[in-house]
């Protein structure tokens, strides 16, 4: 099933109504920062927000990184303990846990609330191919892949899915906070 068909930025409704329903978030079970298994089922009650970066990346992966870590910022106490942030990295071969902890110290992500993930590579591409991720190695060693964060609500379900780095942080933050609410 590819996402890439729905609206990337999907907010052409007015401001009440609720945000769309794409459909049931794909699951994964992929390893933390700090060795141990994460899956999504594990962050149901959560509203989740999972992207995809690599820790070497030079260019958009630490913009959006640090957005990320911004709104964070803003999220007060309803961070970790009702919103979880999930970054999956495209690169597993290089993306170790150890090298996924050393790079969530670098942005100083909170781990009880934001998961740094890699795994066996066949796992994490398909995981990527789920969420609408396009990825692939260069000559290089750099990563070539769509840049896409994805909003799970606390049932599980995809709502929004931001293409891109560049999107608004307040209306990122608001779009978190409007799934909150709604689970009430």
């Amino acid at each position: 099933m590819a996402l890439l068909s729905w609206p990337a930025h999907a907010h052409d409704a007015p401001q009440n109504e609720r945000l769309p329903i794409i459909g049931p978030a794909p699951d994964f079970t992929l390893t933390s920062q700090d060795g141990a298994p994460v899956s999504l089922r594990d962050l149901r009650g959560k509203v989740v927000a999972v992207a995809f970066i690599f820790a070497s990346c030079t260019d958009i992966c630490p913009m959006l990184t640090d957005n990320m870590a911004r709104v964070r910022d803003k999220l007060g106490t309803a961070f970790g303990t009702r919103i979880a942030f999930v970054s999956i990295t495209v690169d597993p071969e290089r993306d170790t846990p150890d090298v996924l902890k050393e790079h969530a110290q670098l942005f100083g992500a909170d781990v009880k609330g934001w998961s740094f993930l890699t795994g066996d590579p066949a796992t994490v591409h398909e995981v990527g191919r789920k969420y609408g991720v396009i990825a692939m190695k260069k000559a290089d060693g750099d990563v070539d892949h769509t840049l896409l964060t994805s909003l799970v609500d606390p049932s599980g379900i995809l709502r929004v899915q931001y293409l891109g780095a560049g999107f608004d942080l307040e209306e990122f933050r608001g779009d978190l906070l409007s799934l909150l609410d709604e689970a009430r």
